[in-house]
């Protein structure tokens, strides 16, 4: 009997892929609030992927289960390296990643945004998308970050994040890939932030997000449910359509108990929000570290085992938390003193990228790109306005797990391993079957023979 139950544990489930509908996540047909850190080690000072080093993660999913987290989020990585080792030890832990697209060298310059947005630009998103969409535990998709900020002059750059979105859906779509829900991480910024999700979420199928997320910062230990303000943002957002959740909270200004996660997971907040990301796991220049990283050392701060509690002590609501699929789809902002975009115009993907959508992006350039120079300054930038709807994919993105293989574009560690295992539906085989049989009769046997 020891030999058939040995031969059941060899085999565990891959975590459930996260999709959308109305406005909540599901994962194997129930409600998923995202429960998870911001997980960036060294941040933008000394910028690593700490997914492309296997004795860097395990490092710290052991930390990540302490705290009891679902989800991390990874600002940049290095799309020319295999990630397959971290992104099985995550699935295995039960970890599920949100990854933005964009690195220092490959992102929009917001001062600039036109020139920026470049066939260069888009094969390292796509190349990244191809990498990372073969994993299961792959949860969303940033295709921007913070690009908007407090300045009204950065709002010009809200098209073409909204171009970036469209072309990674088409993307998508094209390269037949898991449905994996795209969307934008606006900053902590009361002037813009819900012009920014308006826009985000207006216009045609195509170009809208699956979700919206936020940074916020306005409750700051000790707070409430009203002093911070965050009643207020559940009651503007009420009858937004899409997802959200916070991509970054956790105010440092005073000792953090993160007394906020009681009311983010309470029903005062899930009919409109699904969870959020603490800011941030490694203590950084900004001080929000939850642990210090000296080498393959850490050491918990105060911070962490606040975090630990305030998540063991809150459960997620019972039922469906009040989500609701009958909200409209937003109309688009009107120009105004603090937001330039008039409508929804577009700019139409550039030309020099539209190869991609047939042949694969290949081979990403990784953090440091071809000598340094990065995308932004490089050639081919749109010189189109695009029609409405041109970027609906030719097919229609998968829902269920991941395709795995090199039909993505042929990039490195693509070939289904770890998280995503099992990606693809295999043709029934007898071998299993066979096996278990055996192991049954030699069971009789062995019971036969005491």
């Amino acid at each position: 009997m020891a030999v058939g139950a040995g031969l059941l544990l060899t085999a565990s489930a891959a975590l459930p892929p996260v999709s959308t509908n109305g406005t909540a996540f599901f994962a194997g047909g129930q409600r998923f609030y995202i429960r998870g850190v911001d997980y960036q080690p060294g941040g933008s000072s000394q910028l690593t992927d700490p997914l492309a080093d296997e004795s860097t993660c395990t490092r710290d999913i052991q930390y990540f289960k302490q705290l009891g987290i679902n989800a991390i989020r990874v600002y940049s990585v290095d799309n020319s390296q295999s990630h397959d080792a971290c992104m099985s030890a995550l699935d295995d832990a039960g970890i599920y990643l949100i990854l933005d697209v964009n690195s220092p060298l490959y992102s929009l310059n917001r001062v600039d945004p036109g020139p920026s947005y470049n066939p260069t630009y888009l094969q390292s998103i796509f190349a990244t998308m191809d990498m990372f969409s073969q994993y299961d535990n792959t949860l969303a998709f940033f295709s921007g970050n913070e690009v908007i900020n407090e300045t009204t002059a950065s709002t010009a750059a809200a098209p073409y994040i909204k171009a970036v979105t469209r072309d990674m859906k088409q993307y998508q779509g094209d390269r037949q890939q898991r449905k994996i829900p795209i969307g934008y991480s606006a900053a902590d910024v009361t002037s813009n932030r819900y012009e920014t999700a308006e826009f985000m979420n207006c216009g045609t199928d195509d170009e809208r997000s699956d979700f919206f997320a936020f940074n916020d910062y306005s409750w700051c230990d000790p707070s409430s449910f009203e002093t911070s303000g965050w009643n207020q943002k559940v009651a503007l957002f009420q009858n937004y359509s899409l997802p959200i959740f916070l991509s970054e909270y956790g105010c440092n200004t005073n000792t953090r108990s993160f007394q906020e996660v009681a009311a983010l997971y309470n029903t005062e907040m899930t009919a409109v929000y699904s969870g959020g990301l603490v800011y941030e796991y490694s203590n950084e220049a900004s001080n929000y570290g939850l642990v210090t990283i000296s080498g393959s050392s850490v050491t918990l701060r105060p911070d962490f085992n606040a975090l630990k509690s305030a998540y063991s002590n809150t459960s997620n609501p019972t039922g469906d938390g009040g989500y609701t699929t009958s909200n409209k789809v937003s109309s688009c902002p009107t120009k105004s003193s603090t937001w330039l975009p008039n409508g929804d115009a577009l700019p139409a993907m550039p030309v020099g990228a539209k190869q991609y959508l047939q042949k694969g992006a290949g081979t990403g350039p990784g953090l440091k790109g071809n000598s340094g120079a990065g995308s932004q300054n490089a050639a081919g930038a749109s010189t189109a306005t695009a029609t409405p709807g041109s970027g609906a994919p030719s097919t229609t993105p998968t829902m269920g797990s991941s395709s795995g293989g090199t039909s993505s574009g042929g990039s490195p560690g693509s070939s289904s391993k770890g998280a995503a295992a099992g990606t693809t539906i295999p043709d029934f085989s007898f071998g299993p079957l066979l096996c278990t049989l055996v192991v049954l009769f030699w069971t009789g046997v062995g019971a036969t023979l005491l």
